[in-house]
């Protein structure tokens, strides 16, 4: 009689077992899918969630506020020219700025309209500029692309990276690159957004 109630008991504490470990795997697994995607840059599936903050650093443009709509000027209906961005807040540790610009709206996913390294941390970026050393954009060219959405209204995204060294990276490179040469540098971030849509 004993030795039925515990091979009952047995049964049922491994049921409960292997219905908690099938319910841990089905959150863990929706938890996955929920990650933000401003986090990460054309799709590589590397975030950069647990190195900082977005509001470390604030990033601003005298052309536009945070949330408006991008002038035209900036844009492939205008002169295509990289508009001004001021930075404040910056750790005493940063030897460098990293700015990239994406339209995570795009078809094809998180979209590179710009990126550029080595900034000097001390200046902002002028407009129409070369602040750094410039990268390669999902147009294939090593150069500012402004927004340029097919259709409707999309958000770019212009988010700046604090970097406690230079990269040595070639212009020219890759998004993915890029991204490699940052990992362990980031000390801090920022983020500014704008909307922009074709007439």
């Amino acid at each position: 009689m004993i030795s039925s109630n515990l091979s009952g008991f047995f049964i049922a504490f491994m049921v409960l077992t292997f219905v908690s470990l099938v319910t841990g795997c089905i959150a863990d697994s929706n938890n996955e899918s929920q990650e933000d995607p401003d986090r990460l840059i054309n799709g590589s599936g590397r975030g950069y969630a647990d190195l900082f903050r977005d509001d470390d650093i604030m990033i601003t443009s005298s052309a536009f506020e945070d949330g408006d709509k991008i002038p035209a000027k900036y844009t492939c209906d205008g002169e295509n020219v990289n508009p001004p961005f001021e930075f404040e807040n910056l750790p005493e540790a940063t030897k460098s700025l990293v700015l990239i610009i994406t339209d995570p709206d795009a078809p094809s996913g998180n979209f590179v309209h710009w990126a550029v390294w080595n900034i000097i941390p001390e200046s902002g970026i002028e407009e129409n500029s070369v602040p750094g050393v410039v990268g390669r954009n999902s147009y294939g060219k090593a150069s500012y692309t402004g927004p340029c959405p097919p259709s409707g209204t999309h958000e770019f995204v212009f988010r700046v990276f604090a970097l406690d060294t230079e990269l040595e990276l070639e212009g020219g490179s890759k998004i993915d690159e890029l991204e490699q040469s940052m990992q362990g540098h980031v000390i801090a971030e920022g983020k500014l957004t704008a909307l922009y849509g074709r007439a």
